[in-house]
Parts: structure tokens; C-alpha cells; sequence
């Protein structure tokens, strides 16, 4: 069982009325100099891996002065009901779960690493941090039905760091299954990136909307069509028609009814990354299907001039929707697919979903940031077998599986 995970409310025994906690919830009320707020329902999905995951997040606001700090040393995901333990984190990978609120995403542009070996998190007074986490539980095991977060570590005063442990942020799973979807795209060898479950930029993109923090893009992939020896372009990578993905068609991965269109972006010329452009064309070209109440499939960047849908049409899968092209927020040709709660990208929330059918045929073992592959000495992926080589159903493919619709 592996486990990225959160950090709640903890209590301190350096000022009067802040106590040491237990093992179970707090008795009664107590001063918390963390909030905590979870920023999605935690809803279970099967993934490639065999393994039941859980991924979302914990938005921490710090009351306590800013020349206090609290180091956190430990955190155990549990059975609300139980006090079982689901998952932990503690050293280095408790470090690589957290950061504040507004700096560099790690990978990205500007983004400093801490030095290797174990590196203590230790969060600031009057600071506001984002923990992200990824539960993967073994298949035979249950998921609790309600969350709770233990913690423990240390507040750090001049006197010396003072001891504590708290059980917080009670938080209840989801019992919505995911959508079950068809392939967005034709049949073919597709590269699945920036998909869950670890540091891309989709899953640990936080962003502030009307007043609010969201992650927009939990659960997107980008799919990028990869040919023979695994080329996804070929030629000059600053024409977009060198790449395999541009103009290839997409599909309507479930009937409904599209209830957005955007058409009249023009495609980025790549690999250099684009201004960032205007909000409401960071999602470029696109169309937006309902096909549940509360629940719309998002297929983005596509190629002006290609989509064949109009608002208020109804779908049946595997409906052309337009093309792959590199309009809005996009380097090279990709199509970024997601369910959203809301017909709009911005704000809504990303839940997770499964795909009928598939074959997992390989994996990129290195992480390309943002999978910008015009920037790669060549168009061939460093492809790898993948211990989930085979087919699945029903699964959600992890980040940077190779895979054969």
C-alpha cells in the first residue's frame, strides 16, 4: 500500500488551552493553530495498478504567529471508524506532499529542489499550504466509508520543540461510481500523460477562481498518438503538421448533449509555450458534452475550423466531435480530456473516471515536463515494458502509460 497523504487541524502545549491530543478524535473543543479544508469529496477509483486509489487534497491555513513554526513528522490516513491506519507519510515524502499556497509547482520552471535525503517539513506560522493525497490501497482491501487524519510532530518555540499528536479533518468517501467511457479518440497506440497519480501539473494544479482555490484538472490526460517505434513526430517539430496527434479525429467518449462549443482560436505555432492566454481560452477550441446530471466531458485544444457540433446537439459515442490541434494553453497537438462538474473549466472540480477497454503496452519511465516533445531531441519516446502490460477494463490508465485502444 503506498500513501500520499494530509495534514489537518493539530493542537500545541505552548499556550494555554492548546492540548496534546490522542489517538481518537478530540474529546472537546481546542484551539487549532491549523485549519484544514478538504477541497473535493474523495471518491475511489480502480487504476492499471490493480489498486483502489484516492487522491485529493487538504488546503491548510496556519493561526499562529509568524515567527512560530510547526514541524510535522508523521501522518496516517485512517478508518474514521476504526482509528485502522490506510496510509502514511513521514521524511522526504511527507516533504514532496506539501507546499505553500502560490509557490513553483516542483518540476516547473523556477521550482529550486530541496536537497536529497530526508527533509523535514516544517510549515510557517501564518501561512497558507496545500497537501496533496494520493492513497493506493491493495485490491482486497475495503475503503473506509469516513477519513480521519492523524498527525504528529512538533511545535518549534524558543524554549525547544514542544511534542504533539491530534486526530483531525473527519472526512467522508464518495459512493458515486466513476463514469465508465469510451475511448475519446480512435482506435490506435496512445501516450497517457500528465494523468493521476503523482507531480504534473494537472494533478497538482491549484487554482484561485472567484475568490476560491480549486484543482481543475485533477483526473485530465493528455493524449498524445504515438506511431511505430514509438515516434510521436517526425520532421520539423516547429510545424504542427509533424506531429502524429494534429488533426487526428475526436470521439465522443459518451452520448449527451454538448452544451459548450469554442471554435476560432488559432493553433499555436510549437514547441515554444504560448502566452498564457485569456481565461476563458486557456481550454482553446473546444466542446463540452453533458452526460449526467452534474457530470460533462471536456475535450480541449482542438484545431479552429474542425469541430462538426453545435450547442444543444445530442451525441452518441463515438461521434466525430473535430480534430486535435494545439489552440489555447498548449505547446504541441495534444487533446486534454476530463469530466468536469460544471459545463465550464473554470471553476469547476475534476472527478476521476475509467475507460471501458484498453491495452496497457509500455511506459516513459522519465517525467517530460508537460510533455512539451518538441523540445526532446527527437519524436521517439523512451518506451519501457510496464509491470501492468495487458489488457483492462474498467481502469483509469496512470500517469505516462502507453496504451492501445
Amino acid at each position: 500500500m503506498t500513501a500520499v497523504l494530509a495534514v489537518g487541524m493539530l493542537t500545541a502545549s505552548t499556550a494555554p488551552g492548546y492540548g496534546t491530543g490522542t489517538a481518537g478524535p478530540a474529546s472537546g473543543p481546542q484551539f487549532t493553530p491549523l485549519t484544514a479544508a478538504v477541497m473535493t469529496e474523495p471518491t475511489p477509483f480502480p487504476a492499471t495498478d490493480g489498486r483502489t486509489h484516492l487522491s485529493y487534497e487538504l488546503l491548510t491555513t496556519s493561526a499562529l504567529p509568524s515567527s512560530t513554526r510547526v514541524r510535522l513528522d508523521r501522518v496516517e490516513v485512517r478508518d474514521a471508524r476504526t482509528h485502522r491506519v490506510v496510509g502514511s507519510l513521514s521524511g522526504r515524502a511527507l516533504a514532496d506532499a506539501a507546499n505553500p499556497v502560490g509557490d513553483p509547482l516542483p518540476g516547473a520552471d523556477g521550482y529550486t529542489p530541496a536537497p536529497p535525503g530526508p527533509t523535514p517539513t516544517v510549515i510557517p506560522g501564518s501561512q497558507q499550504w496545500v497537501i496533496w493525497i494520493d492513497l493506493a490501497l491493495d485490491r482486497d482491501r475495503r475503503v473506509p466509508k469516513v477519513l480521519e487524519h492523524h498527525l504528529s510532530g512538533a511545535v518549534l518555540t524558543p524554549s525547544g520543540p514542544s511534542p504533539f499528536e491530534e486526530t483531525v479533518q473527519v472526512t467522508p468517501t464518495g459512493r458515486t461510481a466513476p463514469l465508465n467511457l469510451n475511448a475519446p479518440v480512435r482506435p490506435g497506440t496512445w501516450y497517457s500523460s500528465e494523468s493521476c497519480c503523482g507531480n504534473t501539473h494537472h494533478r497538482r494544479g491549484l487554482a484561485p477562481i472567484n475568490g476560491r482555490f480549486d484543482v481543475p484538472q485533477r483526473f485530465a490526460i493528455d493524449w498524445y498518438r504515438v506511431g511505430e517505434r514509438g515516434r510521436t513526430w517526425e520532421g520539423d517539430p516547429a510545424r504542427l503538421t509533424s506531429y502524429l496527434s494534429y488533426r487526428q479525429p475526436v470521439v465522443a467518449a459518451a452520448g449527451g448533449r454538448v452544451v459548450e462549443v469554442r471554435d476560432g482560436i488559432p493553433d499555436n505555432t510549437p514547441p515554444v509555450a504560448p502566452p498564457i492566454p485569456p481565461i476563458d481560452e486557456t481550454v482553446g477550441n473546444h466542446v463540452t458534452v453533458e452526460v449526467a446530471p452534474g457530470r460533462y466531458l471536456l475535450y480541449a485544444h482542438l484545431e479552429p475550423g474542425s469541430l462538426k457540433v453545435r450547442e444543444g446537439d445530442h451525441v452518441e459515442p463515438g461521434r466525430v466531435l473535430g480534430r486535435i490541434g494545439n489552440s489555447g494553453n498548449s505547446t504541441t497537438p495534444h487533446l486534454h480530456f476530463q469530466v468536469m462538474t460544471t459545463p465550464e473549466f473554470f471553476p469547476t472540480d475534476s472527478p476521476p473516471f475509467t475507460f471501458r477497454e484498453f491495452r496497457v503496452v509500455g511506459h516513459v519511465e522519465p517525467r517530460i515536463w508537460d510533455d512539451n516533445l518538441g523540445l526532446q531531441p527527437t519524436g521517439v519516446l523512451p518506451i519501457s515494458p510496464s509491470p501492468y502490460d495487458g489488457p483492462h477494463r474498467a481502469r483509469y490508465p496512470l500517469d505516462r502509460e502507453v496504451l492501445e485502444f
